[in-house]
């Protein structure tokens, strides 16, 4: 599945390289790209969740009406979702579809020269054994970030060879070498420059989900404190599907960010760029939504 993804990805980036002839532009463009095709994903997930917070009343109304009925309940509150056309796992299949999107991105930066340049692997590892044997080592996780990196001896060794030149990618964007792995090189403070933003713009993310999903949970409680007024009875702790759905969301949202600052210290340079840009989208987006929807519903 990932190779799949990986290999239309690359075709998409191949192109936009081929215009602006720098990888660090081609990977920004590309980036946009990906989040205009998300967008109306984007936009259905953010007026799902606005919408989940305004079915509280309803779904409170009907748990305390079948608090001895348990199977009654969930019926019903399915139902609700049904009539409202929502579906309450939609933020899980959201955040898995980011998942498989982050991991082929992974896949494409890990290995520009199979998925961007379709250069065969046989010429690929005919590559490495030149490089070795001129005493240059060659990294078992990114061998292809290291042909690009001494492709003045593939030069020498195949002054003609049309794959070689395929392998010269302009990796520096703005002074900074997007081929170089911070866990490899950590002597160099300008590797950290795109990780710590992006670690940055993650937390600024995390932060507004955080505070969208506490404000859901605050309207909750208010419904329900409200219901068990006017009905006369007792608040009691008891388990809902609606929040277990919310909670998986919750630690779906957390773990997306998690993985990808571990594998972002670990990756070419390349990769967090994607997702520093990426961030970057994602809260203007998120903003500027907040604004239109509320806007729709004033």
């Amino acid at each position: 599945m990932f190779n799949f993804f990986a290999q239309i990805f690359g075709y998409i980036l191949s192109l936009l390289y081929s215009i602006v002839k720098n990888y660090g532009l081609a990977m920004i463009l590309f980036t946009v790209l990906m989040k205009l095709l998300m967008l109306p994903l984007s936009i259905k997930q953010q007026k799902s969740m606005k919408k989940s917070a305004k079915l509280q009343e309803k779904m409170e109304i009907i748990r305390v009406k079948h608090k001895n009925n348990p199977e009654m309940m969930n019926q019903e509150i399915m139902n609700l979702y049904k009539e409202e056309k929502m579906n309450p796992f939609s933020g899980c299949l959201t955040s898995i579809l980011q998942i498989i999107l982050i991991l082929s991105v992974f896949y494409m930066v890990r290995s520009p020269l199979t998925y961007m340049q379709k250069i065969p692997n046989d010429t690929l590892n005919t590559y490495i054994g030149q490089i070795q044997e001129a005493g240059k080592e060659v990294s078992r996780a990114y061998p292809q970030i290291d042909i690009i990196r001494e492709v003045s001896i593939l030069k020498e060794k195949n002054p003609e060879d049309e794959n070689v030149q395929k392998t010269e990618i302009n990796m520096n964007f703005l002074g900074l070498d997007l081929s170089k792995i911070p866990q490899q090189s950590m002597n160099d403070y300008t590797v950290y420059i795109i990780p710590i933003l992006y670690i940055i713009t993650t937390f600024i993310s995390m932060r507004m989900t955080t505070k969208m999903q506490k404000e859901m949970m605050d309207s909750k409680k208010a419904k329900k404190q409200e219901v068990i007024e006017i009905s006369g009875g007792k608040e009691e702790e008891e388990e809902n599907p609606l929040d277990t759905m919310m909670e998986t969301n919750r630690m779906m949202s957390w773990m997306m960010p998690i993985l990808s600052v571990s594998i972002a210290f670990i990756a070419p340079l390349g990769l967090a760029l994607y997702w520093l840009i990426s961030n970057i989208m994602m809260i203007i987006e998120r903003i500027i939504l907040n604004k239109v929807i509320k806007t729709e519903e004033e």
